[in-house]
């Protein structure tokens, strides 16, 4: 009987109600909390996880009471599809069956792309200027060779790149050139210019991120998508009188 009535909680769509309910508490007094605790202004700074672990609960509570609710969540979306496809398996319109299901996954794929990120994700910036060395890694580094910035006759700039060396162990193991709208990427670490200075002397502001979910971002987001495209067409076409 516990099983069962288990199950019967998993499977409700009022859970689901009930969980974002909670969802949207824990962000309201998240969205009050953040401002007063300087803390937060490191938070992308390390992996989200790692930097909750080193803040005290008192800041954090809600940031924990949402991975919680989200967890809970993902199990209840779970199920609930399960459940679908074996009460409906009959259907013979199966796109219509599992287009809602697909829908599910994608939102389970981003779920899984946002803890992948929580737990090996961070983003920092570092300004540097020509032959400045910036840590990657325990034994990486990253030398900005050059920075070459082209202006026109009214001192207006028109055009940069930015040479990148990076290195392991002090030897150089590749190089690499930042254009607009073109980062580089070393060993799961995207550079990125944010902003280029060529006077009083030549200085950039890069941007150093890593997030090990971006794929399943992109997979989740692409299966959200064509699930409710597929649905909504599904439906239209089943709308008597169309």
């Amino acid at each position: 009987m516990k099983a069962e009535r288990l199950i019967r909680f998993l499977v409700s769509t009022k859970t689901t109600v009930w969980l974002l309910c909670l969802l949207l508490a824990a962000f309201f007094a998240g969205a009050f909390i953040m401002p007063s605790e300087k803390a937060f202004e490191s938070i992308h700074a390390v992996p989200l996880l790692e930097w909750m672990k080193e803040q005290p609960l008192r800041g954090t509570w809600w940031l924990w009471a949402s991975i919680a609710v989200v967890c809970a969540l993902a199990v209840n979306t779970l199920f609930c599809s399960v459940d679908s496809v074996i009460r409906k398996r009959k259907v013979t319109q199966w796109l219509l069956l599992i287009s809602p299901q697909i829908i599910h996954l994608g939102f389970l794929f981003m779920l899984l792309a946002h803890l992948l990120s929580a737990m090996g994700g961070f983003k920092t910036y570092e300004v540097g200027a020509e032959g400045t060395v910036l840590g990657l890694s325990d034994t990486g580094e990253l030398h900005i060779k050059t920075i070459n910035i082209s202006v026109d006759r009214f001192g207006y700039m028109t055009d940069w790149a930015v040479d990148l060396e990076y290195l392991s162990n002090g030897r150089k193991v590749r190089e690499g050139r930042i254009l607009p709208n073109s980062p580089v990427f070393q060993d799961g670490i995207g550079v990125y210019v944010r902003d280029i200075r060529a006077f009083p002397e030549k200085l950039v502001l890069l941007e150093l991120s890593r997030e090990p979910g971006a794929f399943w971002a992109f997979i989740g987001g692409i299966l959200f998508m064509a699930g409710t495209i597929t649905l909504l067409m599904l439906k239209m076409k089943l709308e008597p009188g169309e």
